[in-house]
């Protein structure tokens, strides 16, 4: 008999059942041993990138399969949010999708179709043939579908700002996510995700999701602006990634034992 399987808790469920912050860190390297090493690391959350990352389908199966072991939760952050590429993310066993540049109520509201079958949405039904339904070894997988995925979506610039709070209050929606480097320069603040002006966006966005009971987290790599937003309400927030600790720690090395420039490189919120 084949063994018959239960799927892991959902980001949305983990951010529910959460009486603390989560945190977690990007990964973007696409190697299945780095995302295992995060996973391993106590963080909550390892997020695979899709978007900014040299990652197609195989990378982001192998990476899923690599943190299964582990408590972390992973998400993934699709490249576009487009119904083919959500469905394909899904199938791979992606439980928990990240959709960029979602600026408007009617775009939050396609996402939520795209990753849900019909007849709430145009999710293509595969399951028979995907790792999303262990290959129809998840019992009643299909009636079951739309409660095993949650949808987050990312405000990451000035139209989004605007329209964060009906965003937020989207039916299907469980999560938001600030980006402040695209919402610093969609403020013509090109790299000053630090800048009063996008702090306070960001926070703004922070209220206007726990005024409608949505979780909103943000990036921020910068260990004091982490805290500042935890402390303004963020329910998660993600405190690096494993391509830029690599950057920095190496460059420590080299300074430490070679020398050189005395310049500092400060980290950034990605």
């Amino acid at each position: 008999m084949p063994i018959r399987l239960e799927p892991a808790p959902t980001f949305a469920d983990r951010l529910r059942a959460a009486d603390r912050p989560l945190y977690g860190m990007w990964s973007c390297a696409g190697s299945p041993l780095v995302a295992e090493i995060c996973a391993g690391s106590g963080l909550d959350i390892v997020l695979i990138d899709g978007e900014h990352s040299p990652v197609g389908l195989e990378s982001i199966l192998a990476q899923l399969q690599a943190i299964a072991p582990y408590p972390a939760v992973p998400v993934v952050r699709a490249p576009i949010g487009e119904p083919v590429i959500l469905k394909q993310l899904l199938d791979l066993g992606a439980q928990n999708v990240l959709v960029p540049m979602v600026d408007s109520v009617a775009h939050a509201e396609e996402m939520v179709r795209a990753v849900r079958y019909p007849p709430h949405g145009v999710r293509g039904v595969g399951s028979a043939l995907a790792r999303s339904s262990r290959w129809s070894r998840i019992p009643d997988y299909l009636a079951r579908a739309n409660e095993l995925v949650s949808l987050t979506v990312q405000i990451e610039t000035v139209d989004a700002l605007d329209a964060a709070g009906a965003i937020a209050a989207v039916d299907g929606v469980d999560a938001l996510l600030v980006g402040p480097a695209d919402l610093a320069a969609s403020m013509g603040l090109l790299g000053q995700q630090n800048h009063p002006d996008v702090i306070s966006a960001v926070e703004r966005v922070i209220a206007a999701g726990r005024a409608s009971g949505t979780p909103v987290g943000v990036n921020a790599f910068d260990p004091a602006t982490a805290e500042r937003y935890a402390a303004a309400g963020a329910a998660y927030v993600l405190v690096g990634s494993d391509v830029t600790l690599l950057a920095r720690a190496s460059e420590g090395l080299a300074e430490r034992f070679i020398g050189g420039s005395s310049d500092t490189v400060e980290p950034t919120a990605y």
